[in-house]
C-alpha cells in the first residue's frame, strides 16, 4: 500500500520549499513506515492558536505534530499517520538566528515532525538523544549537515 503525503498551504507569506521537496523529505523521514500525512504550511497566528489549544503554550512555534492515533484507514488502505503544521515565519527567524539555510532548517522541521508522528519524542534526555540521533541520520541522507552542531 502506498502512502499519500499532501501539502496544504494556509499562507503564501515568506519562503517555504515546494511541495515536491517537502514530500521527498517527509518520505525519507517515514522510512519503512506507511501511512498518510499532511504537511500544513501556516502563519504565526494559526501556529499560536494550535500551540495554545493543544499544548497550552501561548506563542507561535516552529513545528507541531498531530499523530492520528487509531483513526480510520486512509487512502488505498494505508493508516493515517497524522498532520504536521510548520510556521513559515518562525522557521525563517530560527534559521537566521542559527545561521542555517532556510532549506536546511525546513528539512529539519519536516523530519522532526514526521518522527513525532512515528512515535519519537524528546520529553526526557534519553528520548531526546534517540530522536536527535535519528534526525542526524535522516538529514545526512538528504544531504544536510547536523542540525545540532554549533554554527
Amino acid at each position: 500500500m502506498k502512502s499519500v503525503i499532501e501539502v496544504s498551504r494556509a499562507t503564501t507569506s515568506g519562503w517555504a520549499p515546494g511541495d515536491k521537496r517537502l514530500i521527498e523529505w517527509a518520505g525519507v523521514a517515514m522510512g519503512r513506515t506507511r501511512g498518510d500525512l499532511c504537511i500544513r504550511i501556516i502563519g504565526p497566528r494559526e501556529s499560536r492558536v494550535l500551540n495554545a489549544t493543544y499544548l497550552q503554550h501561548d506563542y507561535a512555534t516552529n513545528v507541531l505534530a498531530f499523530p492520528a492515533g487509531d483513526l480510520p484507514q486512509g487512502s488505498a488502505g494505508a493508516a493515517v499517520l497524522g498532520d504536521i503544521a510548520i510556521c513559515v515565519s518562525v522557521v525563517a527567524r530560527e534559521a537566521r538566528a542559527q545561521n542555517k539555510t532556510l532549506a536546511a532548517h525546513w528539512a529539519h522541521m519536516v523530519v522532526h515532525g514526521v518522527l513525532h508522528l512515528r512515535g519519537y519524542d524528546h520529553m526526557n534526555d534519553a528520548d531526546a538523544s534517540r530522536m536527535e540521533r535519528q534526525e542526524r541520520l535522516l538529514l545526512a541522507k538528504l544531504g544536510f549537515a547536523d542540525p545540532y552542531q554549533d554554527y
